[in-house]
C-alpha cells in the first residue's frame, strides 16, 4: 500500500466504522480531511435536507437545508466526518446565522479551501422561511446580499 493511503487512512476515524457515534455537539465533532487528489481547480458540492438545530429562546426545533459549496486546496473534507458533524447540531441552541456562520468557521479551520460558501435555507416557522448565506473568503456584501 503506498504510504500516501496508508496514512491517510490512519487519519480518517469515522470512514468505515459502522460503530461509529454522533457527538452530542458541533465542539465534539471532528471534520476528518484527507489529501486533495487533484492539481486543478475544481469545486465540491455538499447538500442536506436533514439538518436540525434549536432556537435558543424557545427550544424549537429549526429544520434547514444545507449547501456548502467549496473550491479545496490542500485538503478535502471526508463527507462521513461532516454528517456527523452536521448531526451533532439537534441539541444545539443558537440562531439560525450563527449556526450558519459557525460551520463555514469550522469548516475552514478544518481543510482552508481557496473559497466556500455555506448556504443555509430554514424552513418557514411563523410564516416566514430564513435564508443565510456565509462566504469565505470574506466578501463584501452589498445591498441586494450580493
Amino acid at each position: 500500500m503506498p504510504k500516501t493511503k496508508r496514512s491517510t487512512s490512519t487519519r480518517l476515524r469515522l470512514l468505515g466504522r459502522s460503530d461509529a457515534r454522533l457527538p452530542a455537539s458541533p465542539a465534539e465533532a471532528r471534520l476528518e480531511t484527507f489529501p486533495n487528489p487533484a492539481r486543478r481547480n475544481y469545486r465540491i458540492h455538499f447538500e442536506t435536507d436533514d439538518f436540525t438545530s434549536l432556537c435558543p429562546v424557545t427550544s424549537q426545533a429549526d429544520f434547514a437545508r444545507i449547501d456548502i459549496d467549496y473550491a479545496p486546496d490542500r485538503l478535502c473534507v471526508e463527507s462521513k466526518s461532516l454528517k456527523f458533524y452536521l448531526a451533532s447540531y439537534r441539541n444545539e441552541r443558537a440562531f439560525n446565522e450563527a449556526v450558519t456562520n459557525r460551520i463555514l468557521d469550522d469548516f475552514v479551520r478544518a481543510c482552508a479551501p481557496r473559497e466556500a460558501i455555506v448556504t443555509a435555507q430554514f424552513s418557514a416557522r411563523g410564516g416566514i422561511a430564513l435564508t443565510v448565506r456565509a462566504e469565505y473568503p470574506n466578501r463584501k456584501v452589498g445591498r441586494d446580499g450580493r
